[in-house]
Formats: structure tokens, sequence, C-alpha cells
């Protein structure tokens, strides 16, 4: 009897061991680790960013956000990529050349899968391109049009047709909208399913999407350039900057963007934290309303505007001088920047009153400013501060602050009136990208401005494969929209990320990043 009570003993202590000790696959059952291989247990490698601003939408053809970029940049495939040195680098792209001035052909990769385990061919950069060059009604649709055909050649080769010589073409193929979608996937469960489930090829896999809250990406085990670091990645939406930075110092999130300058002290005093500054192209400017019958269709209501805003003293009192007044779209360091316009500003209240009384408004004028509170630092303050400039000279703004969401609708759907403030980057470091705004296609619905002559030069610059006449090309569009002010620029923009001290994070002027760029100790 004793010994088969010790029998049942020893048996009963063998099965508590296991138990706590999760089995005889050696985790334990709180652990979310990966076996190591000599059994051990290791924690899951997690990563954590917050931003201002959640996705609009998971169909990548149909943004155009920074806050989208860092999340489609590994999800998906390109032909090309920006590397950490800002130089273009081959990503799906074994070999190519140039056939004749509109023609390209590109060997690609033949191991690389889709996350639902289809293959990648050419039939899939057919698809992706021919949808984009096509459909009017998505983003990016604008800066594909150029593109004639797209030829299969076989599985692995393809053959791109421009109209006219296109000197950005490659470039292009690594910009947002040029994320290869899979062909297959989206002909058999439609689009609306796809983007309920979106399917890449890129190091990291769609897990979910809770809106207004966050996006979970895993780990891709069969990325074609090797194993990703990251078993977890998790974008989050942060728009107020003072509970991103909370929930950084807490320990909540790993790295955070778009941190106020006010708030650097705040991570530098702590242990765990610190900030980091960066570079970016992103541009503040107002967005004017030239439609016929609205008020700032006057051109002189618009340089009344401009000249009522003291530029130089917002970038100093927000930005402690690191914000830099210019008067054009296209960013320094940025191909056909117009180096006259940057550092540069105009501020005559008494001539801006002048105007006002020349063209019928001596008693003042009411006009709609809408701006986003939280979506780029000090967003608010800014527009808060131009608010009264302008009312000094006779001019009532009516302040719209509202939050990401609200605000990109507003963008995104051209219900903007009068005046509309936002700070937009350059997605192909060429001037092309920022010159669009000022084509008759592009401004339509928005600012509704068309200038003959600014017209005609974009088209033939982004045709000219002379890169010294095409800068001069692009110098005079910006000198035509100083003065026509279809945008009233503002400032081009700082930018500080928080991360823990223990995050090795090396920002890129592009402000998106690929997350196995990144380390944590």
């Amino acid at each position: 009897m004793k010994n088969k009570f010790l029998f049942f003993l020893v048996t009963f202590i063998a099965l508590v061991l296991v138990a706590c000790s999760g089995g005889e696959d050696g985790t334990t059952s709180g652990d979310s680790g990966n076996e190591t291989g000599d059994g051990a247990s290791q924690e899951a490698k997690i990563l954590t960013i917050a931003q201002p601003n959640d996705l609009e939408t998971m169909d990548p053809q149909a943004v155009s956000a920074t806050s989208s970029d860092r999340i489609f940049k590994n999800m998906y495939s390109y032909m090309f990529y920006w590397d950490e040195n800002v130089e273009l680098q081959q990503d799906l792209v074994v070999d190519y050349e140039q056939i004749d001035d509109e023609t390209w052909r590109f060997e690609i990769r033949d191991d690389v899968e889709f996350h639902n385990g289809d293959p990648l061919t050419a039939e899939d950069i057919k698809f992706t391109l021919e949808r984009v060059m096509t459909d009017s009604s998505l983003k990016q649709f604008l800066y594909f049009k150029q593109l004639k055909e797209v030829n299969v050649i076989d599985d692995y080769e393809i053959e791109i047709v421009t109209d006219g010589i296109m000197t950005t073409l490659l470039t292009l193929l690594a910009k947002s909208g040029a994320e290869i979608l899979p062909k297959n996937y989206i002909e058999e469960v439609g689009i609306e399913e796809f983007q309920n489930n979106p399917v890449g090829s890129g190091p990291y896999k769609y897990v979910e999407w809770q809106k207004d809250s966050h996006v979970t990406l895993e780990r891709n085990d069969n990325y074609y350039d090797g194993t990703p670091k990251w078993d977890e990645v998790t974008f989050k939406a942060i728009p107020e900057s003072s509970t991103r930075v909370g929930e950084l110092i807490n320990g909540g999130v790993d790295i955070i963007t778009d941190v106020p300058l006010n708030e650097r002290e705040r991570l530098e005093a702590d242990a765990d934290t610190k900030s980091i500054p960066g570079e970016t192209t992103r541009v503040m400017l107002l967005i004017v309303r030239m439609t016929e019958g609205t008020v700032t269709a006057d051109p002189k209501v618009r340089e009344a505007i401009e000249l009522a805003i003291d530029n130089k003293s917002i970038a100093e009192s927000l930005y402690e001088g690191e914000a830099v007044p210019v008067r054009t779209r296209v960013p320094n360091k940025v191909f056909g920047s117009d180096p006259d316009l940057y550092d540069n500003y105009i501020y005559d209240p008494d001539r801006a009153k002048e105007l006002l009384k020349e063209a019928g408004y001596e008693d003042g004028v009411e006009i709609t400013l809408t701006a986003s509170k939280g979506r780029y630092p000090f967003d608010g303050e800014v527009a808060e501060m131009i608010a009264a400039m302008l009312g000094e000279v006779g001019i009532v703004a009516n302040l719209e602050l509202l939050d990401g969401t609200a605000f990109s609708d507003v963008y995104a759907n051209g219900t903007n009136e009068e005046l509309l403030m936002i700070a937009l980057a350059d997605g192909l470091l060429d001037g092309s990208y920022s010159l669009t705004h000022y084509t008759k296609d592009r401004a339509e619905g928005q600012t509704d401005f068309y200038h003959e002559e600014a017209e005609e030069l974009y088209w033939t610059a982004i045709s000219n494969p002379d890169d010294e006449e095409r800068a001069a090309q692009y110098r005079a569009i910006q000198q035509i929209a100083a003065e026509e002010r279809p945008h009233i620029f503002l400032l081009q923009l700082p930018v500080n990320y928080g991360v823990r001290a223990n995050v090795e994070f090396n920002p890129q002027i592009y402000e998106y990043f690929f997350v196995d760029d990144i380390d944590k100790n």
C-alpha cells in the first residue's frame, strides 16, 4: 500500500512539473516566445510604433500618406526601393535595360510568393500597374498615368512602355502606388474583400486592422530576402501628441513619430527614452480654393492672405527656428527645388490691407480656414496663429480644427472651402511629384487652378532627358505658383521621433521606414 502511494505521489509530482514547464514543447504557459535551437524558449520579438494618423483604407493605391507608407512598405514588395543612403536599389528586379526612349524591359525574381502562397509573376506586375495607370479614382493615378503599356514577355520578364520619355520611371516604381498586388487573389475575391484581408509579398503579413486603433503585422517566414527580424509589428494611431509621448515613457510603444519640440525635454528627462531629430520633405501650406465665385478666386485676396502671415514668427515661436520659411511646394534637397524660394517669405500687413481695399473688401471679409489638430506637430497652433494674423488685416478666418479622420475626409473628398492647411511630403524625391498639383487634372476639385504655361511646362519637363533643362522647367513652374498662389506656402518642417533607450533607429528624409532596419536590445 505504501509503495503504491509513493508511486502515485511521484507520478503526481511529475505531472505538476510538466504542467508548470508548459508541456513537452519546453515553453511556459505564459510564454509567447519562439523555440531556440537548444530547446530553450525566448521572448517574442515585438515592435510597436505610434503615429498620429490611422489608415484611410487598406488599398495601397488609393491613399497618399506617410502614415500609410510606413505600414505598406513592410507588407508589399516593389520593383525598386530607396535604401538608407537614399539611393535607388533593386527589389523584385534582377536586371533591366532601356530598349529605346519609351521602352524598358525588366527581369524579376522567380522565387517570390505572396502571403497566400501564390507565386508572384509578371502577370501580377502587369495587373498592378495597369490598375493604377487607368483608374482615375485612385489617388496614385496621376503619378502613373504616363505609363502607356505593360506587356508580359514571360513569367518573369515584363516590358513597360511610357507615353513619351519618362525620366522618373525607376523612382516611380519605388513609390507608393507601386506595391505589387496579387492578381489572382483580387480577381477571385474582389477588391472589397482584398481590403478586408490584404495580401502582399513583403516581409510582414497582415493580421488585423482595428480602425482608429492599430494595424498589426506578423513575420512572413517565406519572405524571399531572408527571415524578417520581428515576430510581430504593431502600428498604433494616437492622434494626441502628449498621449503618444506618455505612451512611450510608460513603455507601451517603442517608437513614436511627430514629437513636438516642446515635448523633447520630457523625453530627454526620462532615462528610458530619447528624442531623435530628422529631416523631411514636408512643406506646410495653405490650399487655396480658386473656384469661380469664391472670395479667394480674387488674386488680390490671395496675395493679401500671404502678406498677412509672418512665417518667420511662426517658425521661431513654435518650432524654435528649426522650421524654414518657404515659398515653394518642392522641398529643399529634392531635385528641381528652387533655392530662391527656400528660406524666403513675404510679410507686409499694411500692403495686405491695401489689397483687400482694392478688391472691394475695405470693411473686411470672412473666410473658412480648415486645419488638423494633432496630425502634424503644432498644426493646431499654427492655424490659430494664422487666423489671428489674418484678423489683424481684416480677414475674419472661421477656424475649423478637425481630428485626423475628419480632416483626411475633407482633403480626400475635396470639400475644403477657402483655405485648408496641410503639410505635404515628396514621395518621389523629384520635383515632378510636388508640381503635379499645378496640373489641371490634379487641381480639379481642390484648388481648381489652371495656368496654361504651367501645364505645358510640366508635361514638357517630365519627358525631358536633359536634367539641367528639366530642373529649370521645374523652377519656372514654382515661380508661377508663387505668383498665382493656388498654394500659400508656410514652412518646410523638421521632424522629431521619440524612441525607447534600448531602440536603435536612424530616420530617413522620406519619413517611412523598413522595420527590419530598426534594432531593439
